[in-house]
């Protein structure tokens, strides 16, 4: 009997992808009849697939030549677990961005029947991205996980194998796509707002369209890949940790646990439709009522598992932790709070004052997110060791779902904003979407933090895996060579950011010029765009794709080296310190990035919208000063930590066999 309750998350997976198709139906039906957005939308849609088209042919060859490498030293079926987290995260990334890309026009064109009917379309596009994401790791761990073994093959660490090619092409996703974002988005503002006076997504500006095209490859489909493979680590490290702790029936709780949550965001989508006097609380109907539905659930497994209503405390704290992440990232980047206000009041006295008053929010605000982390890490340990620290990144990852269904509806509504913009619609499409708007602003930060934190734990899971197959009890850290560990791993996260950072300023420097260029000698009008000529859309989004793909092959060679040159000079020992050290510095690294950054682009809207009188003033100059400084570090840099922090983990694991 409990053999069969391993398909209980394969049938969940196949609930939850007929719901997905009736919403994608559903969405299918709505045609679009206005011209001008179907054109600007089928401009947005052909750049993102022709980006990733690229991006993930030479993602996959470097995955190739691993795969062959892996297969003479690790075996074939790590090598055939490798190709399949590779597949499977590209097709995450595929999958999220041709939902999100045909759901903007989708959303304008309902954006005339009202805020609810706009909304409705919006969540739904990001609840399939979500939806299918989520199935797409369960399935492959799982289907992986009982063809082992069908084959006979009781060694659960070959599943080693799906994480790292999952981990390893997210790598690609997220740097290739924060590179390609954010040249853009940096290039538009500088020479298009300060420059040129242009107001946000206007058509005359030559970088808008690659600008649009950014928001999809690099917020959707690098969030796709990113959650995904942080998803498929998790479930690794708790199918080992459990069958080291209970056997079986401990490598199956997480799956159910896993199993309930996609359900419950699955019917959280039928909350968002009642009426709310908060808009933020209309979003966040996405989180809660999945997770009161997935601790409930989760208390009932560990009872009638395994008699021990013990193991579903760290995974009650997992779940909560992410409610208190939620309300911790609002408090310091909600357009509403006072460390935007305060940088706002900043943004008075110059772009220099900007910049370090969101600089100092970001430090102050990597605490406390760190402290509930480690309190999370502490207890679960307290209640059931290894084990637990596994359930509690189990209970971080349920309502994963959900997450995602958000971080979706942002870029959705973000594309939608600019086609309306860029086709010059009524009052009535502006209004509704700028409350469309404003829940994607207030939500945006709390995605990239749930991220991080799932990373985060994802990677002490890992790291307690690493300690059960390397046979450690723990690592000593007065041996100098778990010291040179540690302090090589907590160096790389700043190699990581440098090499974004430089590859964006580079694309950046690049891009202006050509704007410069365009608007010096073309002969479209800046008073219309009756001119002859349009702007040059295509070069600009060019330029964006080769810089892109010559940034993001370095960030990968140096993650996927760096542990096998400690582990083979200087031992599992040291490996372990690397671990340990890496985690050490990203955690604290990214929170500081992304929340730093969010607060510039928050302040930046908040004088764009309430003060309106402000625009094209020294006080919104200055603001978008702060906001092209955050926008590499909350876009690109900070979210590519979450990936990198897994990557090691994963690493290290593959190459246990070798030290």
């Amino acid at each position: 009997m409990s053999s069969l309750l391993y398909y209980v998350p394969v049938i969940s997976c196949a609930v939850v992808s007929l719901f997905s198709i009736s919403l994608v139906w559903r969405l299918s039906r709505i045609t679009v009849s206005l011209e001008k957005v179907s054109e600007i939308s089928s401009l947005i849609r052909k750049g993102a697939i022709t980006y990733l088209n690229k991006q993930f042919s030479l993602a996959l060859l470097f995955s190739i030549v691993l795969v062959v490498i892996f297969n003479l030293f690790f075996g074939i079926l790590k090598a055939v677990a490798f190709s399949l987290g590779s597949i499977f995260s590209v097709l995450s990334a595929y999958i999220s961005t041709l939902i999100t890309v045909n759901t903007n026009s989708k959303t304008v064109e309902v954006a005339r029947e009202g805020f609810l009917k706009a909304f409705s379309t919006a969540f739904s596009g990001g609840m399939v991205a979500g939806l299918s994401l989520t199935s797409f790791g369960l399935l492959a761990v799982v289907g992986l996980y009982l063809l082992l073994l069908a084959l006979g093959h009781n060694d659960v660490t070959d599943l080693v194998g799906l994480a790292f090619g999952a981990s390893l092409v997210a790598l690609f996703a997220r740097v290739g796509g924060g590179i390609y974002t954010k040249a853009a988005d940096i290039s538009a503002d500088v020479v298009g707002k300060i420059e040129m006076k242009l107001p946000e997504d206007d058509p005359r500006n030559p970088a808008v369209i690659a600008d649009q095209v950014g928001d999809n490859v690099g917020d959707v489909a690098g969030t796709g890949s990113d959650v995904f493979q942080s998803y498929v680590c998790m479930l690794v490290a708790s199918i080992i940790l459990g069958m080291a702790a209970y056997g079986f029936l401990g490598a199956l709780y997480p799956l159910i646990v896993l199993s309930f949550g996609l359900l419950s965001s699955a019917v959280s989508l039928f909350f968002i439709h009642f009426p709310s006097k908060s808009l933020r609380w209309l979003a966040y109907r996405a989180t809660y009522v999945p997770a009161i539905l997935t601790i409930i659930a989760s208390a009932v497994a560990s009872q009638y598992l395994l008699g021990n209503l013990r193991i579903f405390l760290p995974t009650l704290m997992g779940i909560i932790s992410v409610l208190l992440l939620a309300q911790i990232t609002n408090y310091y980047t909600s357009p509403s709070s006072r460390f935007v206000k305060a940088i706002v009041k900043a943004s008075r006295y110059g772009p220099a004052i900007n910049v370090l008053t969101g600089l100092s929010t970001g430090l102050e605000a990597a605490l406390l997110p760190t402290i509930i982390i480690s309190a999370v890490v502490f207890l679960a340990y307290y209640f059931e060791g290894l084990y637990g620290i596994a359930l509690a990144t189990a209970g971080f990852l349920s309502i994963m779902a959900s997450f995602v269904s958000i971080a979706a509806y942002g870029p959705i509504v973000d594309n939608a904003d600019g086609l309306i913009t860029m086709s010059k619609m009524g009052d009535g499409f502006r209004r509704t979407m700028d409350v469309l708007d404003s829940i994607g602003n207030m939500t945006k930060a709390t995605c990239k933090v749930y991220v991080i934190g799932a990373s985060a734990l994802a990677q002490v899971a890992l790291f307690s895996t690493y300690l059960t197959s390397a046979r450690l009890d723990a690592i000593n850290a007065a041996d100098p060579r778990v010291i040179i560990g540690i302090l090589i791993g907590s160096s790389l996260s700043f190699i990581l950011c440098s090499l974004i950072i430089k590859a964006v300023s580079k694309a950046s420097h690049i891009m202006i010029e050509e704007l410069r260029r365009q608007f010096t000698t073309s002969t479209f009008p800046l008073e219309s765009m009756r001119g002859k000529s349009k702007p040059g859309y295509i070069r600009c989004i060019e330029i964006s794709t080769k810089a892109a793909l010559r940034g993001m092959f370095l960030p990968a060679f140096l993650s996927v080296i760096t542990p096998l040159l400690i582990g083979l000079l200087l031992g599992k020992e040291a490996l372990g310190g690397l671990i340990v050290g890496n985690l050490a510095t990203t955690l604290p690294l990214s929170l500081l990035m992304c929340i730093s950054g969010a607060s510039w682009d928050n302040a930046k809207k908040y004088i764009e919208i309430r003060m309106q009188e402000s625009k094209g003033s020294s006080i919104h100059a200055a603001s978008v000063i702060g906001d092209t400084v955050g926008d590499p570090l909350k876009d690109a840099a900070g979210p590519s930590l979450d990936i990198f922090i897994n990557l090691i983990g994963t690493a290290a694991l593959m190459y246990i066999i070798l030290i």
